[in-house]
């Protein structure tokens, strides 16, 4: 199966959420009047596109209908077709390599949302490109979240760096970052807690480790990626805001795109937060992390 047809069936449930509940509503208003775009813009927030981007995108589609003379469905629809495409904006790298290595990028995000699976996909992705790719375990605070990321580094071919339960998650970045260095590492992907089983702050935590590693292999961490879960929709907006904040999350990984009926979020992303989402996820399998291209990801989507 070709990687469009993997990331149409991905689509499916948002497809049926946003693009054919459009569909029915045109056949049902065949006169373009207000009551159209407001039922429309409607649908925009259900498929949680968010309420000033729906309102946004719903006025930008009334001007062009206006000034082209769109009277078509066919015709409507690729004007939110196009809408869509000039908010989404300019497609981003996964992940922007420093000059020298190695590149060092940390991974956020709350436990549940598929992170550790995430950084196991990046490695696999980058691996399977010829580039050395070494783990940091820096998420100490359960002892599964070392062991799931072991799995995946022995199932990727990638070495990982990890000390025990409950040591310093900057330790262990700190020790990753020399290690990366000496092992002349393209690439170092940094795991970190979701959620802390102490007093201390997660936020001035992931802090910590950010300020170590840059005492460590000054300018890093060159990228800091948030995954967040697809199906959680706006939940997923204001976990990104509360983590740029804190670290300056540089891209967003969006997860379990495959089982969400809300894939509009990413609309959101880029507009609210200002930042790009790099990298989705279409599925369950080791190479279903792929690269996010707007163009792409709205032509299978309509």
């Amino acid at each position: 199966m070709g990687v469009f047809t993997r990331l149409k069936e991905s689509l499916s449930k948002t497809r049926s959420q946003l693009v054919e509940k459009v569909d029915d509503l045109v056949r049902r208003h065949p006169v373009f009047d207000e009551k159209l775009y407001d039922e429309m813009e409607e649908i925009l927030i259900q498929a949680d596109v968010g309420v000033g981007i729906a309102a946004e995108l719903m006025e930008r589609v009334r001007r062009a209908v206006k000034e082209r003379r769109i009277g078509d469905d066919a015709g409507l629809k690729t004007v939110l077709k196009e809408q869509v495409l000039f908010l989404l904006g300019e497609d981003a790298c996964p992940v922007n390599f420093s000059a020298e290595p190695p590149t060092v990028v940390m991974v956020a995000g709350v436990n549940g949302v598929g992170k550790t699976t995430t950084i196991g996909k990046l490695a696999y992705y980058y691996h399977s490109q010829g580039k050395k790719v070494l783990l940091g375990a820096a998420d100490t605070f359960r002892a599964a979240a070392i062991d799931q990321l072991g799995l995946w580094a022995k199932r990727v071919g990638v070495e990982m760096i990890s000390q025990r339960e409950g040591a310093d998650p900057a330790a262990v970045a700190f020790d990753s970052a020399q290690a990366a260095c000496a092992r002349k590492a393209d690439l170092l992907i940094i795991d970190t807690a979701g959620r802390l089983h102490t007093k201390s702050s997660l936020m001035e935590e992931l802090k910590k480790i950010s300020r170590v590693l840059n005492r460590a292999l000054p300018g890093a961490p060159h990228e800091v990626l948030l995954v967040l879960d697809a199906s959680t929709g706006q939940n997923a907006i204001n976990q990104a805001r509360l983590f740029s904040e804190a670290v300056g999350i540089t891209g967003v990984v969006l997860a379990k795109l495959d089982g969400s009926a809300k894939g509009g979020v990413i609309l959101a992303v880029r507009k609210e937060l200002g930042v790009s989402v790099k990298l989705i996820g279409i599925g369950e399998g080791v190479d279903d992390l792929r690269p996010f291209k707007a163009q792409e990801y709205v032509e299978a989507l309509f």
